[in-house]
């Protein structure tokens, strides 16, 4: 297998055109591919700068997982360090954990900060929502986001193995209008949901308000869990 490490978008993008195959930290797949065959070409984004990239409003696709630090959100940081142990997160990619996991423990974040993704494909770079990321796993370069007001993060004691452990990643952002807005996604076994509703003051009025929307189907342990985070974020928000 030749594995190709561009250092430039111009030569990414030829590797993609070439039939090149993402690697990502190659947590995922090398036992695959073990299992499977190796593919001809390989590319990892390990030597690119814009997927690199660490800062208040954007995370590189090529960043490893332990090196997600104060720079960005709570619940980016806080999710980061909850993933595998710490030798996985010393080469488990952000990309790899948002399109080549079938848990992704990053997305749950990632949408409550309203992120968008840069991703490539043989045309050049583009800007795509998360739900297209997810169900047709591009090349991603990075992820940028709206910075929050404040957000808070929760992942439920797990087995190695076992089920996917609950995740409910809240986040508060200040609209336009002077106004807030909470945003809440909870990871329930394989299943992604998230909620928006706006962040009155009125803590019992915002939970009623996510009732009405897709996490209202939560079971009863899930939903008292996001009431607890919700309550945190929102008295977090007003302090």
């Amino acid at each position: 297998m030749l594995l190709r490490l561009p250092t430039s978008l111009s030569e990414a993008r030829r590797c993609l055109a070439d039939g090149a195959v993402p690697v990502g930290g190659a947590t995922l797949v090398w036992a695959q591919w073990q299992r499977d065959g190796f593919p001809e070409q390989a590319v990892s984004l390990r030597r690119l700068p814009e997927a690199n990239a660490v800062d208040a409003q954007t995370l590189g696709a090529a960043v490893l997982l332990h090196q997600v630090d104060e720079r960005v959100p709570e619940v980016l940081r806080r999710a980061a360090a909850s993933i595998g142990t710490g030798a996985v997160r010393r080469t488990a990619t952000v990309g790899g954990n948002i399109v080549g996991s079938t848990l992704r423990c990053l997305l749950p974040p990632a949408l409550v900060l309203d992120a968008r993704a840069t991703v490539m494909d043989g045309d050049g770079p583009y800007e795509a929502e998360l739900a297209e990321v997810v169900a047709k796993r591009p090349l991603m370069l990075d992820i940028r986001w709206r910075s929050p007001l404040v957000s808070g993060y929760y992942k439920a004691p797990g087995e190695a193995g076992g089920p996917p452990p609950l995740v409910v990643a809240t986040a508060v952002h200040a609209e336009e209008d002077g106004g807030r807005r909470l945003l809440t996604a909870v990871r329930d076994g394989g299943e992604v949901l998230s909620g928006s509703v706006p962040a009155t003051a009125d803590a019992g009025r915002v939970l009623g308000a996510l009732e009405g929307t897709a996490l209202g189907g939560l079971p009863g342990e899930a939903r008292d869990v996001v009431r607890r985070e919700v309550a945190d974020v929102l008295g977090r928000a007003d302090a």
